[in-house]
């Protein structure tokens, strides 16, 4: 099963408020010739870490392609690049962020590109729970712990709520 992770927290120029930008990122993700194969609600989840920016809008879409990790990974840059994404300092407010949560069971060296699973992933209520809605049955590659474990240990503070679908 491969993972993506969705999110803005700026509005594009093109495609309007963040849960906007995420529906055109989806096809465009699809328009790649990438199945999506199945895709959550949009869930608000506040900066982090903690700061003055917008809240961001997340979501966690499942596809099917036959590129290995490195090359959909950077159709993802690709794609972030065409709809406005400047990175600049890390956690920067951004009108796009396409991350590879996993991809399978793969486990990457961590001094790899792309790392698998994501870094982060498994301590973000804003990846954990949409991923619920499509994957509920998912386990953490690293050490095959279930999703819903996963969401029981997250770090105090992290939560997400159910927001919007366009």
């Amino acid at each position: 099963m491969i993972l993506i992770g969705i999110g803005a927290n700026l509005p594009s120029v093109e495609f309007g408020p963040p849960a906007k930008t995420l529906d055109a990122a989806i096809s465009a993700i699809a328009a790649k010739g990438i199945m999506v194969a199945a895709r959550s609600s949009f869930y608000t989840s506040a900066p982090f870490p903690a700061s003055n920016q917008p809240w961001f809008v997340n979501g966690v879409i499942h596809v099917k392609t036959a590129l290995k990790p490195k090359p959909l990974l950077d159709v993802l840059l690709e794609i972030e690049h065409l709809f406005g994404r400047i990175r600049s300092i890390p956690n920067a407010p951004r009108v796009l962020d396409l991350d590879l949560l996993a991809y399978g069971s793969l486990a990457t060296d961590p001094n790899s590109s792309p790392v698998l699973p994501h870094p982060r992933m498994h301590e973000r209520a804003f990846v954990l729970l949409p991923m619920l809605e499509i994957a509920p049955n998912w386990r953490y590659p690293l050490d095959r712990t279930p999703l819903a474990a996963l969401i029981e240990r997250m770090p105090a503070g992290q939560t997400a709520r159910l927001c919007c679908q366009s």
